[in-house]
């Protein structure tokens, strides 16, 4: 199976409304070169390092999404070109990509992550914190920064009823924080959830975006 007829094979498979982010996290450049050539242009990226050089090395039309867990002391390696920060879970996070954005003369996106999993290993604002964090309102005043949605990933379990309620839940929280913060903005309106073996239930649930790695390029070589 090629990378080309992988991405052919998802982007025919996704509904109206649903993007495709091709994980490209410890991927060759050339990997990536096929997938965009064969029409992909949103690629997920983990590692800071990794990905300014990818963003340096390939085409500047590329929209480079920052996927993992983010580390304050990184941002501005990446703050003047990143299209969008998946997995922002802290105010003082938020803070610092604003800071990092305005000295790059830019507004950068950002999803807050939502910890939904069972697992403790993953990161994110439990929902009641989130809520509050909203609720004090202290992000309104950040001007470099847009929030743009939600971010959360599902137990690795092998229960597609567990996947399923845990993404039917942060489809419930995006719709009720979308309600009481952000009714009038339209910006506010990605929720970033699936990966390569959950991603057609969570856009069942209400998915915009599916984050695919595997089964786009294959397993990882580390």
């Amino acid at each position: 199976m090629s990378v080309t007829k992988n991405i052919q094979l998802l982007q025919a498979e996704l509904p109206q409304g649903v993007r495709l982010v091709a994980v490209s996290k410890y991927h060759p450049n050339e990997a990536i070169l096929e997938a965009y050539n064969a029409g992909q242009r949103v690629f997920g990226e983990s590692k800071v390092q990794e990905m300014v050089a990818k963003y340096e090395a390939l085409s500047k039309d590329i929209e480079w999404h920052f996927i993992g867990h983010l580390q304050t002391n990184k941002i501005k390696y990446m703050a003047s070109f990143v299209s969008l920060i998946h997995g922002v879970d802290s105010l003082k996070l938020l803070k610092e990509i604003d800071k990092q954005a305005a000295k790059a003369g830019r507004r950068v996106k950002c999803l807050l992550q939502i910890h939904i999993a069972q697992e403790e290993t993953k990161f994110g604002f439990t929902p009641n914190e989130c809520k509050e964090m909203l609720d004090q309102g202290e992000w309104r005043e950040l001007k470099n920064i847009q929030l743009c949605g939600l971010m959360g990933m599902a137990t690795n379990t092998d229960s597609t009823e567990q996947v399923r309620a845990e993404f039917s839940s942060l489809s419930s929280l995006f719709d009720e924080l979308k309600s009481a913060f952000f009714t009038h903005d339209e910006a506010f309106c990605e929720l970033s959830m699936g990966m390569s073996d959950d991603y057609p239930e969570a856009i069942e649930a209400g998915s915009t975006l599916v984050r695919v790695g595997s089964k786009i390029f294959g397993e990882r070589v580390y």
